[in-house]
């Protein structure tokens, strides 16, 4: 039996611990970079998801939402999407707009959230806990660097990224999805 080199990558990945990923994904120049954003009328309300990612000349755009859904957790699938969407380990620059995703992660708030059980500093439950969860486990995956950008300042992936949640919001504002 031949085994392709997908195969074959994945095969070697999953013998690897976390600190050799890195260089896993650095030997097959597994570069990506990714842009989100997320958008929600009303805070619940109905909202949406935009990714953009590429990997050197390849472009995947992925979109999502919910009826009844916030702003925060919009921002957090976006990531989450686009992270679930790599097939390997990867070396990924992640361009956000939202402080709420790239503070949690780059400032350890998510993690310290997780080891107290979900409890912030400030004793109250930690919001969107379920999805803190999985993306601090893609994040075991890939070698994620946060970038935090001013949202609606002319960044042209931004901008696609937000016209993808935004229309993916619409769709379950009008009761289309």
């Amino acid at each position: 039996m031949r085994l392709s080199l997908a195969k074959f990558k994945k095969m070697v990945y999953n013998g690897l611990y976390a600190t050799e990923r890195s260089a896993f994904a650095a030997y097959y120049n597994m570069k990506v970079e990714i842009f989100t954003d997320g958008a929600c009328s009303g805070n619940p309300g109905p909202g949406g998801y935009g990714a953009v990612l590429r990997a050197g000349e390849h472009i995947k755009e992925i979109s999502g939402g919910a009826a009844e859904t916030t702003n925060n957790r919009m921002e957090l699938m976006g990531v989450i999407e686009a992270l679930s969407a790599l097939k390997y380990p990867c070396d990924v620059v992640l361009t956000t707009d939202s402080r709420y995703v790239a503070d949690g992660v780059t400032k350890g708030w998510a993690r310290s959230w997780k080891a107290k059980g979900w409890i912030k500093s400030d004793k109250k439950p930690a919001m969107n806990a379920d999805l803190w969860e999985r993306l601090l486990e893609l994040l075991d995956i890939h070698n994620v660097q946060f970038v935090w950008i001013k949202g609606h300042s002319g960044h042209p992936e931004n901008e696609r990224c937000d016209r993808l949640a935004v229309s993916e919001r619409d769709k379950y504002a009008s009761g289309a999805k």
